[in-house]
C-alpha cells in the first residue's frame, strides 16, 4: 500500500504489548457492518450449517478444553497438530503435515466445480503461567528460547483450532454439496517462535506455509480467518474494510559512551543521558513528523538496559522496542526516522548510536471488495445487535502474509461472558483470559457460512 506524501515539510529531528485488544467503543457502523439482514444465497445450506454446528458443539467444546490444558510454544505445536491431522484424516481428507515445522494442511474437494477457499487458525499458546481457575487449566511446561518456562493459550488460539476442527467436520458432511473447494490451514508460532529470536533472516508461521506453497495445489481464490477477542460479548462478530491491525517491526538501539566516575561526567560522555534523549525524540517522530492524519503509528521503548553501580557513568546502554503502523510507506519512513534520530543525537553527545530494525508481521489490511462481498453472511451469523465495526487494533497478525498474495478477510469474535463488563475483562496475553464457550459455535458458523456464500456468489457470478 503506497505511502501518501506528508502535507508540510518535516523536522529532521525531533509498541505497545504484542497483542492489544482494542476496545469496543468505535464498534458501531460502518461500511462492510452496514446493511440489512439479507437471506443467504443457499438457505437449504445455511440451515444445514445451523444444524451441523449444534450437533457438533460438544465436541467442539471438548477438542478446546483438550488443547487448552495441553498448550504448545510456537514451532512445537506437536500433540496439537497429531491432533488435528488424526482428525481431518477421519474426515476423509488429504492431510499434509509439517508444513513450515508442524503446520497441517488438507484438502476438501467439493462435488461441484468452483472456486478454492481457504480458512486459517493458528495453533500455538503462549509462555504465560495460567491463573484462570477452571478444571483444565493448563499446567504444562516448554522451552521458550532455550528457558523452561510455563505455557497457557492466553491469546485464545485453542479456541481457534477448536473452531476450525469443527468447521472442517461441518462442512465434510456438506461436500458433495459444495461448488467449489476448502483448504483448511492449522498454522504454527503466530505469536513467533519460541526456538530462536527473530532476526529478520530466518522465518516462520504465515510467511514460512506462503512460501512453501500453501496457497498453491490448488491456489486459493480467498482465505479467511479470525480472532478471538476479550473486547466483545461472547458470539459477537466484529470487522472492518482495509487496515485493520498494525504492522508489527522490533528495534534495538545500543549507545556506546565513554564510562567515567559518576562524580566526574565531564570525563567521559554519558550513554544514560544519551539515551534519555534519544527515546524522546523518538516520540517526536509519531506526534511531530509524520502525518497521523493519514494514519496512526505507535514507537514504543520496552525496555532499557545500563550500568551496575550508582557512582559509574558506564560505557553502553542497550534499549529494544517495538513499532506498529499501518501503512507500508510510512513504516519505512519511520525505521528511516528512528535511525537518524537515534544517530544524531548521539553525535550531538560525541557518543555513538547502533540501529537495528527486524521487521516482524505486516500490516493486517481486509480487502475492501472481499469484506463488501461477504459483511452480510457475518451479519446474518451474528443476528441484529450482535456485529459491529471493528476499531483498528495496534495488535498485530501474519494474517497478514496471507492477504498479500491473495483477498483475505480477518474478523473478532468476543468471549467474555455476557453481562460481564467487557472493559474490566481480562484481555488476550493475561494470565487470567477467560473463554466463554458458548460464543465458539458462532465461529464455527461463521468461517462455514463464509465459505459456502463464497462459492455460491462465485458459481452465480460464473
Amino acid at each position: 500500500m503506497p505511502y501518501r506524501k506528508p502535507l508540510f515539510r518535516l523536522a529532521p529531528l525531533a509498541l505497545a504489548a504484542h497483542l492489544l485488544m482494542a476496545g469496543p467503543a468505535a464498534a458501531q457502523s460502518a461500511p462492510g457492518t452496514q446493511g440489512p439482514l439479507v437471506p443467504a444465497p443457499n438457505p437449504a445450506l445455511a440451515a444445514q450449517i445451523d444444524q451441523r454446528a449444534k450437533a457438533i458443539e460438544d465436541k467442539l467444546i471438548a477438542w478446546r478444553r483438550d488443547i487448552h490444558e495441553h498448550p504448545e510454544l510456537g514451532n512445537q505445536e506437536n500433540r496439537t497438530a497429531k491432533l488435528v491431522a488424526d482428525h481431518l484424516r477421519a474426515l476423509g481428507m488429504d492431510v499434509k503435515t509439517g508444513v513450515a515445522g508442524t503446520g497441517v494442511v488438507a484438502v476438501l474437494k467439493g462435488g461441484k466445480p468452483g472456486p478454492v477457499v481457504a480458512l486459517r487458525a493458528d495453533m500455538d499458546a503462549l509462555p504465560v503461567k495460567e491463573q484462570v481457575d477452571v478444571p483444565f487449566a493448563s499446567k504444562a511446561k516448554g522451552t521458550y528460547l532455550g528457558k523452561e518456562v510455563d505455557v497457557m493459550h492466553a491469546c485464545g488460539h485453542d479456541t481457534h483450532t477448536a473452531i476450525l476442527m469443527a468447521t472442517a467436520e461441518v462442512l465434510a458432511g456438506m461436500k458433495d454439496e459444495l461448488p467449489g473447494s476448502v483448504k483448511f490451514i492449522f498454522q504454527p508460532a503466530e505469536e513467533s517462535p519460541a526456538d530462536f529470536e527473530p532476526d529478520g533472516k530466518k522465518i516462520w508461521g504465515a510467511k514460512m506455509m506462503v512460501q512453501e506453497g500453501v496457497l498453491e495445489n490448488p491456489k486459493v481464490d480467498a482465505i479467511f480467518g479470525l480472532h478471538v477477542s476479550s473486547a466483545y460479548p461472547a458470539g459477537k462478530l466484529t470487522w472492518r474494510s482495509g487496515p485493520a491491525m498494525a504492522a508489527a517491526d522490533q528495534f534495538w538501539i545500543d549507545v556506546t559512551g565513554k564510562q567515567t566516575h559518576g562524580a566526574r561526567p565531564w570525563s567521559g560522555i554519558d550513554p544514560i543521558v544519551v539515551s534519555s534523549q534519544i527515546i524522546l525524540g523518538l516520540q517526536t517522530i509519531p506526534s511531530r513528523q509524520i502525518n497521523s492524519m493519514l494514519e496512526p503509528a505507535v514507537i514504543t521503548v520496552g525496555a532499557i538496559h545500563g550500568g551496575n553501580r550508582m557512582n559509574i557513568v558506564p560505557d553502553n546502554v542497550a534499549m529494544t522496542g517495538t513499532i506498529r503502523t499501518y501503512d507500508e510507506g510510512m513504516k519505512k519512513d519511520i525505521h528511516q526516522r528512528i535511525a537518524r534520530t537515534a544517530d544524531m543525537i548521539a553525535q550531538s553527545a560525541g557518543a555513538k548510536a547502533d540501529v537495528r530494525v527486524v521487521e516482524l508481521y505486516n500490516a493486517t489490511v481486509n480487502n475492501p471488495a472481499l469484506t463488501e462481498q461477504m459483511g452480510p453472511t457475518l451479519r446474518r451469523v451474528a443476528g441484529e445487535g450482535n456485529y459491529g465495526l471493528q476499531p483498528k487494533s495496534t495488535a498485530s497478525e501474519d494474517f497478514s502474509f496471507y492477504q498479500e498474495k491473495v483477498p483475505g478477510m480477518f474478523f473478532y469474535l468476543g468471549v467474555t461472558p455476557k453481562g460481564t463488563d467487557v472493559d474490566k475483562a481480562a484481555p488476550n496475553h493475561s494470565p487470567r483470559f477467560y473463554v466463554d464457550e458458548s460464543g465458539l459455535i458462532n465461529g464455527v458458523r461463521a468461517l462455514s457460512n463464509l465459505t459456502v456464500d463464497y462459492m455460491a456468489q462465485a458459481q452465480k457470478g460464473s
